[in-house]
């Protein structure tokens, strides 16, 4: 399941549809409009639809999902916009297709028109595979599996490599410097075009004006000319905002320029850099950048899975790179970006960088490589023996002494007692006091501390005089344990509970914990 919550376009999307979306992006002049492919291969669009970007092949605005017929099956691989906005995609097979604001032919069909649906873009590009695309404003390029680059649309600045600022209505190959190379990565800004070629030497071509590209002056070039500046550093990944660069070296390191009015640069000030500048990410190791050519946000991500943004966040200027709670670039452009579209296509397994906490969260309750199930109430509880008896004294003493695959569980509901190993997983409970009474019971009873005490906060943080009473119905539902929690409003709650007759404190001396299945029989 792909996590596009953050994104508003997707809010009335029901639950079940939301679990089948697998690649999405976002994009329009106010974040307006979406594109998603789910686990079938089928592909949707919903929004604004202007100048018919949505691929429908009409100019109606929809606020329901629509099926994109002529793009289910294709397998897309890449995905970029441009302001118009116009859409390109290239698929596993290599082939373009693109549709939307054609104005300056970004659509590369030799003509003005817009395009309501996707067409194949085939000039020149018929026996390539294409494997990337990038767009700025109105023009776009792509590269193939040759290493090659090809250009067309708005040129006025050079944006396109042809060596003149004709627009360009068919894509042509870019030569000039970048003849008998190979590029591996490709990104746009509003007005200009960056390359990253195998031997980590980086081009830059067309607007300039705010030193976007990177060769110490501010003119505009319309061939590619390489950055001098970076010579001896290995670049891996660039990434162009509205007019600023940002470039990944094999290193890990951050070099950035051009535009800054916003910060974004990441340099502590507010000054455009013609030439690249290292950005200091206190030591951390980066293993991606990521900038859109919408906006001036800044973002990358460290080895740890940490997240830093800076430029400009929700209208402030945050002038150098700051540390979020984020686990994904794709986060702070949907949370601080303005317009908050996505600065690439979202995949549900493009992120190989996940902490042990996010990969723990991620299999619990997951059958799949679990080897131990508890049953509760009838439902099944997926878990892993390793991480329960490093969590928990109670567990390695049990399950240290039996090697079932299945134990039942009849003194605790079923919320409850999955609330319990859910926070084995991740070290935090969500649940509403009235259950969380139930949780603090268990806490008690298999001697949990710190459980007892994120229960204890839960609780408290609940209380109010309108719940009182339910509160203490709930206390002698699961007949808790003696406690006082004192809540708003002066509310004294008195819980009282005591232990089954003849229970022994300890879980494991009762028969009132979790047994083996086999026993039960």
């Amino acid at each position: 399941m792909l996590d596009v919550g953050k994104w508003p376009v997707f809010a009335l999307l029901p639950p079940e549809e939301l679990r089948l979306i697998r690649q999405a992006c976002v994009f329009g002049s106010a974040a307006n409009e979406a594109l998603y492919v789910t686990v079938n291969d089928e592909v949707f669009a919903l929004g604004t639809n202007c100048s018919g970007c949505l691929g429908l092949g009409d100019l109606q605005s929809t606020i329901e999902p629509r099926r994109i017929d002529v793009l289910c099956g294709k397998k897309i691989v890449s995905l970029s916009y441009g302001t118009g906005p116009h859409v390109v995609i290239t698929t596993a097979d290599g082939e373009v297709f693109a549709w939307g604001h054609n104005g300056y032919s970004q659509l590369g069909n030799g003509t003005t028109n817009h395009g309501l649906t996707p067409a194949l873009v085939s000039t020149n590009l018929l026996s390539k595979r294409v494997t990337e695309v990038a767009c700025g404003s109105h023009h776009t390029i792509a590269l193939t599996t040759d290493g090659e680059v090809f250009a067309w649309g708005y040129n006025n600045s050079g944006q396109v490599g042809s060596g003149s600022t004709a627009n360009q209505p068919t894509p042509r190959r870019v030569s000039s410097c970048l003849q008998n190379k190979v590029v591996v990565n490709i990104a746009c800004g509003q007005l200009c075009s960056m390359a990253v070629l195998d031997n980590g030497e980086i081009y830059g071509w067309g607007y300039n004006c705010n030193g976007q590209l990177g060769l110490g002056n501010n003119g505009n070039q319309q061939t590619p000319c390489r950055i001098a500046a970076l010579q001896g550093v290995n670049v891996v990944q660039v990434a162009c905002g509205y007019a600023h660069t940002l470039a990944l070296t094999d290193e890990g390191m951050v070099y950035a320029w051009g535009a800054n009015s916003y910060g974004q640069l990441g340099t502590g000030n507010k000054s455009n850099q013609a030439l690249p500048t290292l950005i200091n990410t206190d030591k951390e190791r980066m293993v991606e950048v990521a900038a859109c050519h919408t906006s001036h946000t800044s973002a990358a991500k460290t080895q740890s899975g940490q997240v830093l943004m800076w430029g400009q966040c929700r209208g402030q200027a945050v002038a150098s790179p700051h540390l979020t709670h984020f686990s994904s670039t794709d986060d702070v452009f949907a949370c601080f970006a303005t317009p908050a579209v996505t600065w690439h296509l979202l995949s549900v397994d493009g992120d190989d960088y996940l902490t042990v906490a996010q990969s723990l969260k991620r299999e619990f309750d997951s059958p799949e490589i679990s080897d131990l199930k508890f049953l509760v109430d009838g439902k099944c509880i997926h878990v892993h023996k390793a991480l329960l008896k490093i969590r928990c004294e109670h567990f390695r003493a049990l399950l240290n002494e039996t090697d079932e695959d299945a134990i039942e569980v009849h003194q605790f509901s079923y919320l409850v007692y999955r609330a319990f190993l859910e926070y084995l997983y991740t070290d935090t409970i969500n649940l509403p006091p009235e259950d969380a009474i139930g949780l603090l019971d268990l806490a008690t009873y298999y001697r949990e501390t710190r459980l007892k005490r994120l229960c204890q906060e839960t609780i408290k943080r609940g209380i109010s005089e309108e719940n009182a009473i339910t509160l203490l119905s709930a206390a002698v539902k699961y007949e808790a344990r003696p406690s006082s929690f004192l809540g708003p409003g002066g509310v004294l709650l008195q819980v009282l509970r005591q232990p089954p007759n003849g229970c022994h404190a300890d879980p494991g001396l009762c028969g009132h914990g979790p047994r083996p299945a086999q026993e039960l029989h």
